[in-house]
């Protein structure tokens, strides 16, 4: 198979040196850009020494500070004050300034509760109670996101470099390919099958659009996708890996610990959900490559067949996540077997063989990826121990139900624009759980179920990955593609458009979640499947051709009509969706064409 022309990208080799201390705080990220690269300054290792030291502290004192909490001692406050500093330092270096300002002023709304307008005024605290209650107790720092990155994520994460390193991700490529290559706009069907398997192990949208998009953005462009859309195709694809199992990410473990509920039922919960916003962006980009008449692969490529009996044995690592969990194992112990099971497959190919140096190479990329994630630990910690101390998640729930007027869409869509804006300045999995903190009761009050709230938050915390402004996963994508970030972050979004219909499907449609007998569970995914394909339809404006004003509108209806789990209104849905689909089919052998005329590319 002819390969796509490579993309140019800059590599810089590591000396041993460099190796060595690349995982440090000094060198990935610096103090400052005048900071030494190539080892950490004095500053670095007496921030390093201190940060053992308020650590090593709370560990130690773990005990005792439960004892003493409401009397805590001159000492706890100096080290609560140093931990929160280190804390923010850690992150402004890793992250930048933006979630580092909105840590500090969470600490400082404390402060200057008295001084707060109406709605968000509250009595106040001392520093000695700030500070302790941010550092010291479980609602701050060494809350729920300390506890579930030490826990589960981080297994994950070197599981993920493993399996990199061991050349099995290249079966996530090849599979889709030989499957999917040669229909009808078949690269960017590539890409959405592949983004579907890489992201269920990455768990992260951005690295998910970097690492398959660097091989399928190309392969699109040349198949006659214009740059921009194909830069967009990847991030929206590679979305879907935050809502597949095994590991969607670091939220699907906060979702777990935030509602008491094992995180293998989250996944199932999870699996439906994920293929129908799989199928959404399948189907608009089947309709996109239909509109242009683009063909798929014309190079000779493998069989499916072909594929599993040269490359089955690559998917092993995968597989043993998911038996293992769903025999009931811990996430931790299906990631540690899971790690273990990457070494052996990669001595099936002499090729991929981990030795003691890649190995040693694949826990220094495990590191690195933990630095971003671990670095939002300490300020989410504050963000969520404000949020505790000042009482403000009530607050905020009393007013989202008051805006909404009691109506439950509108209450979602302001958690909606509410995790937009904040999506703007922090990661999405602290997006995720400072919305969850804040919104989620608000929407229990209004009759949500609990998992349904979470999982409602959880979808809109994504939005920052392909919504403008923000959208950084498209901007990754244009640019692979060299196409215009912003056209790129617009198009991204229309074909991702599903990620705003799931909220409301688990709100008003609970039995998408599997709440319910089976039959109703039957129903309610027959019905969501169906508006999904007409909801894509829709978007595209193309079924068969492409739709006028009023078959749009018609279209709409029935689209509406068929997310509705009752059979009346499916019959009604189904009905208006087929008169459009005939009207087309009887335009099309009246003009002769068979196809509607493809527009230019």
């Amino acid at each position: 198979m002819k390969q796509p022309e490579p993309v140019s990208i800059p590599v810089h080799v590591a000396t041993p040196r460099e190796m060595m201390w690349d995982c440090g705080n000094g060198l990935s990220y610096p103090f400052s850009k005048h900071s030494p690269r190539d080892r950490p300054s004095v500053f670095d290792v007496i921030l390093a020494l201190l940060s053992v030291l308020a650590v090593g502290y709370w560990v130690h004192q773990f005990e005792a500070l439960n004892y003493r909490m409401g009397s805590e001692t001159q000492l706890d406050f100096y080290v609560s004050v140093l931990g929160l500093l280190l804390s923010l330092e850690i992150c402004r270096r890793v992250l930048g300034w933006s979630m580092t300002l909105v840590g500090l002023l969470a600490a400082l709304y404390c402060y200057f509760g008295p001084y707060m307008p109406g709605p968000f005024a509250h009595r106040g605290f001392r520093l000695e109670r700030i500070a302790n209650h941010l550092f010291l107790t479980q609602d701050g720092v060494f809350g729920v996101m300390a506890s579930v990155l030490v826990t589960y994520v981080i297994l994950f994460i070197f599981f993920g470099a493993f399996l990199k390193k061991s050349g099995a991700g290249q079966f996530f490529l090849d599979f889709p390919m030989a499957l999917a290559g040669r229909t009808v706009g078949g690269p960017a069907k590539v890409a959405c099958m592949a983004s579907t398997f890489f992201g269920s192990i990455s768990g992260s949208a951005i690295a998910n659009t970097v690492s398959t998009g660097a091989f399928t953005i190309p392969l699109m462009k040349k198949a006659g996708f214009r740059p921009h859309v194909a830069g967009a195709i990847e991030p929206s694809a590679s979305m879907v890996g935050m809502f597949m199992p095994p590991i969607m990410g670091a939220g699907g473990f906060l979702m777990a610990e935030l509602t008491r509920t094992p995180y293998v039922e989250i996944m199932k919960m999870a699996v439906g959900p994920a293929l129908l916003y799989f199928l959404s962006v399948f189907t608009m980009v089947h309709f996109e490559a239909k509109k242009h008449n683009i063909v798929g692969v014309q190079d000779d490529i493998p069989r499916p067949l072909e594929i599993l009996k040269k490359e089955w044995y690559m998917s092993i690592p995968l597989l043993i996540i998911i038996v293992l969990m769903l025999l009931g194992y811990s996430p931790g112990m299906s990631a540690f077997w899971a790690t273990l099971s990457c070494i052996g497959v990669s001595w099936v190919r002499p090729e991929n063989r981990m030795g003691l140096r890649e190995i040693y190479e694949a826990i220094l990329d495990g590191a690195r990826s933990t630095l971003v994630i671990g670095a939002t630990v300490g300020v989410i910690g504050m963000i969520v121990g404000s949020i505790a101390l000042t009482g403000i998640g009530l607050k905020f729930s009393d007013i989202i139900i008051s805006l909404s007027g009691g109506h439950l869409a509108v209450a979602i869509l302001l958690v909606g624009l509410a995790s937009l804006v904040l999506g703007m300045g922090v990661p999405v999995t602290a997006a995720y759980l400072i919305t969850a903190v804040l919104a989620v009761p608000a929407l229990d009050k209004m009759g949500v179920h609990p998992i349904a709230a979470h999982m409602i938050v959880y979808w809109f915390s994504q939005d920052s990955n392909i919504t403008p402004p923000v959208c950084v996963a498209a901007y990754a994508g244009a640019a692979i593609a060299g196409s215009d970030p912003w056209k790129t972050g617009w198009t991204s979004f229309k074909f991702a458009k599903f990620l705003y219909v799931g909220p409301f499907l688990f709100a008003y449609v609970p039995r998408i979640l599997l709440m319910g007998t089976w039959q109703e569970i039957v129903m309610a995914y027959i019905s969501a499947t169906l508006g999904t394909l007409a909801f894509s339809a829709v978007t595209m404006g193309y079924l068969l051709r492409k739709t006028t004003p009023v078959e749009w509108i018609i279209f709409a209806m029935g689209t509406y009509m068929c997310y509705h789990p009752r059979f009346t209104s499916d019959l009604i849905g189904i009905a208006l969706i087929a008169c459009v689909f005939f009207w087309q089919r009887y335009k099309n052998k009246k003009d002769g064409d068979g196809l509607a005329t493809p527009q230019p590319a």
